[in-house]
């Protein structure tokens, strides 16, 4: 085949020495190849001119960015901390909600989306409109994903507990059936930065006496595993 192909060549370089045939232009063979090949020079140049282009954006935006031009895009890594966050609950009231989240969190995805917010309001007893359900979650969807998060979650209540909530809400009713108390405790009213000192101390300690009692229960919770497991260990041996 490539015999055939500079044979060719010989043949018209002859005819277009001999005057029979005129040269063709650069251009028009340029043209005339890319057209046999189906473009596939022209496709190459597109290609190659648009990863020039994305390459000139992204180097632009680094260098807008190093000049402190322009907000970084990537996702905040600040850790959600519900006991440090949500100051006005108790250990006992923040560890009830969770439980709770996840009871009806039926995808184990770490959110409650629509279906799983209409199966939660139907157990509770309230059950909700499509319509109704969707400004339930849109009242505290502060990422605007259509879904609940535990922090999300956790601001039900902190706005029930708050008086922010109407009362023929469904967050209301939510807060209402979900049988967890949320009368507000900590820091929250002080009016004074000593009335403020004192309370902040006062959090601090029963903080701590949460993480203790904690502590105490499992301690005792321990101790009577261990119990049952010496009189069963008993009784086997009496059946011996």
């Amino acid at each position: 085949m490539a015999t055939d192909e500079l044979s060719s060549k010989l043949s018209r370089r002859l005819q277009i020495e001999d005057g029979t045939e005129g040269p063709v232009a650069v251009d028009e063979a340029i043209h005339n190849n890319n057209h046999e090949n189906g473009g596939a020079a022209e496709v190459e140049k597109s290609s190659t001119a648009n990863a020039d282009s994305e390459l000139g954006a992204k180097l632009q935006r680094r260098g807008d960015l190093n000049d402190g031009v322009g907000d970084h895009l990537q996702p905040s890594m600040k850790v959600f901390n519900p006991y440090t966050e949500f100051k006005e609950f108790s250990r006992k009231q923040i560890k009830d909600m969770e439980r709770m989240f996840k009871e009806y969190d039926a995808g184990k995805d770490g959110f409650i989306d629509l279906m799983e917010l209409k199966l939660m309001m139907e157990k509770l007893g309230a059950p909700q409109t499509h319509l109704g359900l969707k400004n339930m979650i849109k009242e505290v969807d502060e990422d605007l994903d259509s879904k609940l998060s535990f922090r999300e979650f956790l601001l039900i209540f902190r706005k029930a507990a708050a008086g922010e909530l109407p009362e023929d809400s469904g967050l209301c009713t939510l807060a209402r059936l979900s049988e967890i108390d949320v009368s507000t405790e900590g820091v929250k009213g002080a009016k004074t930065f000593f009335e403020a000192k004192v309370q902040a101390i006062n959090e601090s300690n029963r903080f701590e006496a949460e993480i203790k009692e904690e502590q105490e229960a499992k301690k005792k919770d321990a101790e009577g595993r261990k119990q049952r497991q010496a009189a069963f260990k008993e009784l086997q041996s009496a059946f011996k």
